[in-house]
């Protein structure tokens, strides 16, 4: 078994000193990168629309939340503009209750913080898809948790449409367009810079943009054109705006937007550090979710580090990344907080990955952070273990290695 592991090692370690693809690349063996060209939709919870105080899962709204406005939400309106409330922002939750926090735990003793809980990579396509098609739920076990946090953030690893073809790629991820009320019954925002977005072309991440929206999901990360895609969300919560980036930089760079096309926000240190300069001076904290590094390593790149660096100094509160498909460390830089994969939350990896990877392809910590204008003051890790239907379970009583920390200890954890 351990040659086995150091093949993975060596192979990873040899993209991490190639970067990332600009080309379609053959992923498969070298990467693990999971998927299934021509997979058929899986197809989720059916509901209405729109926010409402008391929101049955997949009824496209999480229970006593208003979503924030996603970039292009309305026709004829600034990117990011949620209509009534300003450019890129939301109004204060109704049906908050003050005394209760994430998980129905008591909220923070400041009302100027909030708390905010990040996921990882979500496939909803595939092993997941067909127990959702089921009536399954993936989100159960952390209903709680999700719909209790003033934020909740994931990463939604697939492109929500019925339109386009499979891009020539190892693995393509399309699931039905019912999922986005199930996301919406637990989500605030979800991100759409990842490698799977465009897995069926421009027109069919055009027609997810627009299934999101009308589901009343902000996403970021992307947009009908370029500027569009480097739009932060922004939410109001607590007295306090929030404002959310997405990028990503794993293959393909086809999937990248363009002046007047839709994609995603690509990763370039230079532009990452002039959005958050510009989301600062429209919010109070700033969140830049990347979907970047390798798959299966352990440890993140330099890359990583480096670009985590320029959007910490250029203003960003917090880095919460996803793509390796395992947890990586979480560390403390200059008072932000870094946190360089997540792992998978929603995802059947366990049918792509050898003997040794599958325990940590099934492993991620859902992270909550709480923190306001003058930074952070807690955050915590739980475990999540995806069972043989993809699904996330909590470990009651299992340590993270990142259980918790706070700024004045500098603390830094590794899987």
């Amino acid at each position: 078994m351990i040659p086995v592991v150091l093949l993975v090692l060596l192979l990873g370690f040899a993209a991490l000193s190639a970067g990332p693809a600009s080309a379609p690349t053959a992923n498969g063996a070298a990467t693990g990168e999971q998927g299934e060209p021509g997979t058929e939709p899986g197809s989720g919870a059916t509901g209405s629309g729109g926010a409402q105080d008391e929101a049955e899962p997949g009824s496209g709204a999480k229970p006593g939340a208003e979503t924030g406005a996603a970039p292009g939400t309305e026709p004829g309106t600034d990117p990011g503009t949620d209509a009534g409330t300003g450019p890129g922002t939301d109004a204060e939750a109704p049906g908050t209750d003050p005394g209760t926090g994430p998980g129905g735990g008591p909220s923070p003793a400041d009302p100027n913080q909030v708390t905010i809980t990040f996921v990882g990579d979500i496939m909803l396509t595939r092993i997941p898809g067909e127990h959702i098609a089921k009536g399954g739920d993936p989100f159960t076990d952390f209903a709680d948790l999700l719909t209790g946090s003033d934020l909740a953030i994931g990463n939604l690893e697939c492109v929500i449409s019925t339109v386009g073809e499979a891009v020539p790629k190892w693995f393509n991820f399309r699931c039905d367009p019912r999922n986005v009320n199930l996301l919406g019954g637990y989500f605030d925002a979800v991100s759409v810079a990842n490698n799977h977005s465009g897995d069926y072309g421009k027109e069919a991440f055009a027609e997810q943009l627009r299934l999101l929206r009308e589901g009343g999901v902000p996403y970021f990360g992307g947009g009908m054109n370029l500027a569009e895609a480097h739009q932060p969300v922004i939410f109001e919560r607590n007295g306090l705006k929030i404002a959310v980036l997405g990028y990503n930089d794993v293959e393909l760079r086809s999937y990248e937007a363009g002046p007047d096309t839709p994609g995603l926000a690509w990763i370039e240190p230079d532009q990452v550090a002039a959005d958050v300069r510009a989301a600062r001076a429209q919010a109070d904290i700033v969140v830049v979710y990347p979907h970047w590094g390798y798959d299966y390593m352990f440890w993140h790149s330099e890359q990583q580090a480096e670009i985590a660096r320029v959007a910490i100094e250029a203003g960003a509160d917090l880095v919460v990344g996803s793509h390796p498909h395992v947890t990586q460390p979480v560390e403390l830089y200059d008072g932000s907080l870094i946190a360089y994969s997540l792992g998978n939350f929603v995802f059947d990896d366990f049918v792509d990955v050898s003997a040794e990877l599958d325990e940590p392809a099934r492993t991620s910590w859902v992270l909550t952070v709480t923190l306001g204008r003058d930074g952070i003051s807690s955050w915590e890790t739980r475990v999540a273990r995806t069972d043989d239907r993809g699904f996330p379970q909590l470990l009651e009583g299992v340590a993270s290695p990142c259980s918790d920390g706070t700024p004045e200890s500098g603390y830094m954890c590794e899987p």
